[in-house]
């Protein structure tokens, strides 16, 4: 099962890409917010044969909500509708400073953090 993952921003998304197995995680891209979001993610998932979306869930660590939960949960629901494929959401608890110390040189740390939500997610899976 091949995944998107999204790393939700107000002002920028992240985006990864596993392997058509779902094991591995690559950061794939940064995307403006804009209000063509929703299409540019659309065409991408469908080139790319995606069969689902991880979506990093902005709670706290603690699950406290903040500012952006409501927001990130509207635009999955918006996406869904839109590609027609599943949106789990995975937390991105601390996925900004794991992407820091990991990211490849040359790749915006949005989609490194994308594919540190993503990579959670799979190995939680067992695949």
């Amino acid at each position: 099962m091949k995944y998107l993952g999204i790393d939700y921003g107000v002002k920028n998304l992240g985006l990864a890409i596993s392997n058509e197995e779902g094991t591995i995680a690559f950061p794939r891209v940064t995307m403006a917010n804009d209000r063509n979001i929703l299409s540019r993610i659309a065409t991408l998932a469908k080139e790319e044969g995606i069969d689902a979306i991880v979506i990093g869930d902005t709670r706290a660590f603690s699950g406290a909500e903040n500012f952006m939960t409501a927001e990130s949960e509207l635009f999955a629901h918006d996406l869904s509708e839109k590609t027609g494929l599943e949106i789990i959401s995975a937390s991105e608890a601390w996925s900004s400073r794991e992407a820091t110390r990991f990211a490849p040189k040359g790749v915006k740390s949005d989609a490194a953090e994308a594919a540190v939500i993503l990579q959670r997610f799979l190995e939680m899976q067992g695949t």
